[in-house]
């Protein structure tokens, strides 16, 4: 780590002041080009810790950048990881205030329930499978509050890996009961397919996704729990959405998931 604490402290802090303020801040790498991961994920701890005391509780956590559709989408060539808390997980049909994000985003993802912890160093996709309780389809809302032009995987950790909202919807699925790598999803935008996807996509199984994920928490002394919801990464490219904006994602036999942005 090459950030002082006392500035990573204050990061934490203005991205707090920007997620409440609805804003965009500079990007950290320009203010402090030698920032490294591990001063991003410093930063994104610092800020989680003072959500977690504000009262909010950790269900979960996102990963991004998973395919190289989103590489393509972002410049940025290897994944990251983010929380996600109970007030940010909603049910199919939602209605979410456009307003209370920045840079508003759509991701078409698979969401992992784990029924039993998963913990690195050497953890594995069979060991995935087997922790994993259902697999369900969700769409991930994107909330950036750093600008986006020249961003780097540091910057878009220290903001929590861009992280909104997680729609959850479609039909929970045991992963035994479906070919994971072969489950499609067609994205719509007001009635107008814009995306369409194979979540093979996902480091060729989405389910490589969250065994990564616990490989990485365990360099962080951390690690999954059961109980825990895992987004496994988008296999489409973010699709932009405008207040009154409708958006439907249809992942064939697994169900649909929508919401609205009013």
């Amino acid at each position: 780590m090459t950030l002082p604490a006392e500035t990573v402290r204050a990061i934490a802090a203005e991205l707090a002041d920007a997620h409440r303020d609805r804003a965009v801040v500079p990007r950290i790498t320009a203010r402090y080009p030698g920032a490294t991961i591990e001063d991003s994920y410093a930063i994104q701890n610092v800020w989680r810790d003072r959500m977690l005391a504000s009262g909010r509780r950790l269900v979960g956590r996102k990963i991004g950048l998973t395919s190289k559709a989103m590489q393509a989408a972002t410049g940025i060539t290897e994944p990251d990881y983010g929380v996600m808390f109970d007030d940010t997980v909603v049910g199919n049909g939602a209605v979410l205030p456009h307003g209370e994000y920045s840079n508003v985003r759509i991701e078409v993802e698979l969401a992992f329930v784990l029924d039993r912890p998963l913990e690195g160093p050497h953890c594995s996709l069979f060991d995935v499978l087997r922790a994993t309780e259902y697999v369900t389809p969700a769409l991930e809302v994107l909330n950036s509050h750093i600008e986006l032009e020249g961003r780097t995987i540091v910057d878009t950790i220290a903001d929590n890996a861009a992280y909104g909202a997680m729609v959850v919807g479609g039909n929970p699925t045991p992963p035994h009961e479906v070919d994971l790598r072969w489950v499609s999803a067609l994205l719509y935008r007001n009635e107008t397919i814009e995306e369409t996807g194979v979540a093979a996509g996902v480091l060729n199984h989405p389910g490589t996704g969250v065994a990564w994920l616990a490989n990485k928490l365990h360099q962080h002394g951390d690690r999954l729990e059961a109980g825990e919801i895992v987004l496994a990464g988008s296999f489409t490219r973010p699709m932009w959405v405008s207040a009154g904006d409708s958006v439907l994602c249809d992942y064939g036999p697994m169900g649909t998931v929508t919401c609205r942005f009013d």
